[in-house]
């Protein structure tokens, strides 16, 4: 039989794991690759390109970045390529309906939660911020609407209390990708029936912006620990040092029970900052000053002493 004919379309590092199992298995041939532009980075804010389109020039496959997938043009230059099935992983655009019924086969996506659960931009940090116990990836038959298709497989993952967004973006980035390689040959071969999405449960999980980082201690002490967990590589939890004005940025902590005021800390040495919470105590272990280096709690103390009767946080009350 010939390779069957796919446009993989994607933008992040999770999605280069999806690319990378396609073409390391046989039958599946890559016609071409669609990603963002490249955009402005950094303090010089130079162009970078998106992960995925390094990933495919390293691989010597051509490479798409229409600014609006939208565009006529953009839409015929896909027709040339006369893809049988278009994979999308964390490409970054709703898909119009001339794209998804371009190929024969259709466009399917590699989400990364249980849907209808999580449907949206960033499902890996909203299941640990809201604390969830269990997640996954699904392999849905895309449609016009938001994360809405039809299920062809799904397949869940614990997360642990190790866990945090960038561990947890990384299993599921594998889970997906062996999935994909599974499920395809079995859903254009006609053996999956695509199912529709439960009605109840569906949820959305909202783009991560970096006030999602900011810590309230008013919270209980899990709240702030699965914010710190989540929100690992970025933007991160952070809240502000005594002087309310310098950023710092907690990398790693723990539960502690325990009470104090919310933002006081109780107590600061080599085994941790013992913060008090809106219910129990947050232990700080992994910590960044603004313009500094992530230090363990230990390393932090020796160079920026804080003391019991302090409190982080610039927009707590004054004791």
């Amino acid at each position: 039989m010939p390779a069957l004919r796919i446009v993989f379309m994607g933008t992040p590092d999770l999605a280069c794991a999806s690319l990378e199992a396609l073409l390391a298995r046989p039958g599946f041939q890559i016609v071409g690759v669609v990603t963002q532009p490249d955009r402005p980075k950094g303090r010089e804010l130079r162009l970078q390109p998106p992960p995925v389109k390094e990933f495919a020039l390293g691989s010597h496959l051509q490479v798409l970045q229409p600014e609006r997938a939208r565009n006529e043009d953009f839409i015929s230059e896909l027709r040339r390529l006369a893809p049988e099935l278009i994979v999308v992983a964390a490409y970054g655009q709703i898909l119009p309906k001339a794209i998804l019924d371009l190929p024969r086969f259709g466009c399917i996506n590699v989400h990364t939660s249980l849907l209808p659960k999580y449907r949206g931009a960033a499902p890996i940090q909203w299941a640990i911020l809201n604390g969830d116990a269990v997640t996954g990836v699904t392999i849905m038959k895309m449609d016009v609407g938001m994360d809405t298709g039809d299920i062809l497989t799904a397949e869940n993952t614990a997360i642990g209390d190790e866990d945090n967004g960038e561990t947890l973006h990384d299993r599921l980035a594998g889970l997906g990708a062996s999935l994909l390689v599974k499920t395809i040959p079995e859903y254009v071969a006609g053996s999956i029936q695509p199912r529709p999405q439960p009605g109840e449960g569906a949820s959305y999980a909202p783009k991560i912006k970096k006030e999602h980082g900011l810590i309230d201690w008013r919270q209980p002490a899990r709240t702030i620990w699965n914010r710190v967990r989540g929100l690992v590589p970025w933007p991160g939890a952070f809240t502000h040092l005594p002087n309310r004005a310098q950023m710092l940025k907690v990398w790693a902590a723990g539960v502690m029970e325990g009470a104090g005021q919310p933002g006081v800390i109780l107590e600061a040495d080599k085994h941790g900052i013992a913060v008090g919470c809106g219910q129990g105590v947050l232990i700080l272990h992994e910590l960044q000053r603004e313009g500094g280096r992530r230090l363990t709690a230990e390393q932090f103390l020796a160079g920026h002493p804080l003391k019991p009767g302090q409190r982080l946080g610039r927009h707590m009350d004054t004791p």
